[in-house]
């Protein structure tokens, strides 16, 4: 499966990332411990590791096992954050993060309907997923904004190591192409 390389919505366009967003990246989000509360790496302590994670980001792209976007406002064309989406066999998989001085403008509610409504577009993809902390609220408000419904809790499942080190609850979101007719006429 390929992915277009720019995707975009009313006020946002989402792109490929490029080595040069790393220092934005970096300093509007990827070292603020309050973003990266809930996610699965902890806050980057260097420019250097986000390097690092632009790389891996390319490589997705290059062999096709991921399509990490960065998410820009397109009315200055600032970086405020990144989606993607990870499509195995007939689904696919997002997950996200926002700087914190965009939080609850509704951007990756905004950002989030384009990617599930791309992906569930595609042929063979059925369904769309996520998962998110059980105390990740504004999260689960999100996918639940997009369409998702709350499939269950994944007990134990993943570790948010600024958290804790021990695997957390997660609840499991999802949405399918026979909903997704219902929810995106």
């Amino acid at each position: 499966m390929q992915a277009p390389v720019i995707l975009e919505t009313e006020r946002l366009q989402l792109r490929c990332p490029r080595q040069e967003d790393a220092k934005l990246i970096f300093d509007s989000y990827a070292q603020d411990s309050t973003v990266t509360r809930y996610l699965v790496w902890l806050p980057h302590q260097s420019i250097e590791t986000t390097k690092k994670f632009i790389a891996v980001c390319i490589e997705q792209w290059a062999n096709a096992s991921a399509f990490p976007y960065v998410i820009t406002r397109k009315s200055d064309a600032r970086l405020v954050g990144m989606i993607d989406f990870r499509p195995h066999q007939h689904s696919a998989n997002i997950g996200y993060v926002l700087a914190k001085e965009y939080w609850g403008q509704g951007i990756m509610t905004e950002a989030a309907r384009c990617v599930v409504e791309y992906a569930l577009a595609q042929q063979g993809l059925y369904r769309v997923q996520a998962f998110c902390d059980v105390d990740n609220i504004a999260s689960a408000r999100v996918l639940e904004k997009v369409g998702m419904l709350r499939e269950g809790t994944l007990r134990r499942y993943i570790v948010h190591p600024a958290v804790s080190n021990e695997p957390r609850d997660c609840y499991l979101y999802a949405i399918t192409f026979k909903a997704a007719r219902r929810a995106y006429p």
